[in-house]
């Protein structure tokens, strides 16, 4: 096991294309990280640095306390676990997770009880004698995963492993990965665009986009207390509400947010009497689909506040559906609710919104949140 540490690490390619930008990172012994973002972010790119499969245009890697910038991937004592599973098809899962040790000049007692402990630990014992062909994708995968672990490594680089399994062997998987992590407690670095992977893997995530480094934290502590509008809208299924609003105050103290011919909301007590949000200002206002809620359907709680919507289009999740309705002004809301409501489409519903739980962010895609977010 190592510690991992990225430090300003860069990666251009021709054009000029930035594809990493002054990443820094700090991933502890022992620890698992999930790299996220969309497409075309950066992450599988810091991957592949850290894997040696990239060279770094500016800064530096370091695993285990040494600098491994110009060190050779196969020296680098690193384990890797791809996509597309990368098995040699013309060998049994048997020779295909012996090879690393056979390359190493492993003694053939060593590596045969290495094999059969690692195949008992992933319940792949019955198929050592299989071809890839012969397995089915999570069968793959798991003789992907026992391929990088019997080499004991000082860390594990999974590349969105779980991707081209269907979604309920990736809930089966993932659950296996985590299990796996907490046996062996080997540094473990993954890449993935899959948001829910990521908040249920990962001790913590660094979300990513356009090659830069969002926000680093625990999973809940980004997902309530998001550091900025992209990172708020990318974490979170359905995603973030957004609305743009301008603050209104009175001679009395209250204050609200107001959206031009749409939704006024109240704001409560201590954010109404921070600085932080002067009258004039404009900003934009998120809310999380589960922190809306039907009126009439129990006593309201205390701060919330009405919105006045049409029932466009219903999801139903099972006990829980998703309700998207439009605004005065023809924009969409989504919200998160119990499936018991009655819900037609084209009915007009009022929704209270949840005020300890909304979000203030500057203006912009990227603007910074200033204020809101939940208790962690």
């Amino acid at each position: 096991m190592a510690e991992v540490v990225l430090s300003e690490i860069c990666k251009d390619f021709p054009g000029p294309v930035r594809a990493v930008d002054r990443m820094s990172v700090r991933i502890a012994d022992g620890e698992f990280v999930v790299l996220v973002g969309p497409s075309g972010c950066g992450k599988s790119t810091t991957l592949r640095m850290i894997a040696g499969l990239d060279d770094v245009t500016a800064g530096s890697i370091s695993i285990g306390g040494r600098v491994v910038n110009n060190v050779h991937p196969k020296d680098r004592d690193i384990a890797m676990v791809f996509q597309n599973y990368a098995l040699y098809p013309h060998m049994t899962v048997y020779r295909n997770m012996a090879f690393a040790l056979k390359l190493r000049g492993a003694p053939r007692a060593e590596i045969d009880q290495t094999v059969r402990e690692t195949a008992r630990l992933l319940g792949i014992e019955h198929l050592l004698d299989r071809k890839p062909r012969q397995l089915s994708g999570g069968q793959r995968q798991r003789v992907a995963v026992g391929r990088a672990i019997v080499r004991r490594p000082k860390a594990f680089l999974f590349d969105e492993p779980l991707s081209n399994l269907d979604a309920r062997l990736r809930v089966e998987m993932r659950a296996e990965l985590k299990a796996l992590h907490q046996r062996l407690g080997t540094t473990t670095i993954y890449v993935t665009h899959d948001q829910e992977e990521a908040m249920t893997l990962g001790d913590r995530v660094v979300v990513m986009c356009a090659g830069v480094v969002q926000q680093v934290g625990a999973p809940l502590e980004v997902y309530r207390r998001p550091a900025n509008r992209f990172v708020a809208g990318f974490l979170g299924m359905p995603p973030m509400n957004f609305i743009d609003v301008v603050v209104q105050r009175d001679g009395g103290g209250g204050a609200w947010l107001v959206e031009e011919g749409g939704v006024r909301l109240s704001l409560p007590g201590a954010l109404a009497a921070s600085q932080a949000v002067p009258e004039g200002r404009r900003f934009v206002l998120g809310i999380r689909p589960e922190a809306l809620s039907v009126a009439g359907a129990t006593a309201r709680p205390a701060d919330t506040a009405p919105i006045d919507l049409e029932l466009q289009v219903v999801e139903p999740l099972g006990d829980r559906m998703d309700l998207f309705l439009s605004r005065p002004n023809g924009r969409r809301m989504v919200a998160r609710v119990d499936a018991s409501h009655a819900a037609v489409p084209g009915q007009r519903m009022t929704l209270l919104a949840d005020l300890s739980r909304i979000h203030l962010f500057e203006p912009g895609d990227f603007g910074n949140r200033v204020s809101g977010g939940e208790r962690i």
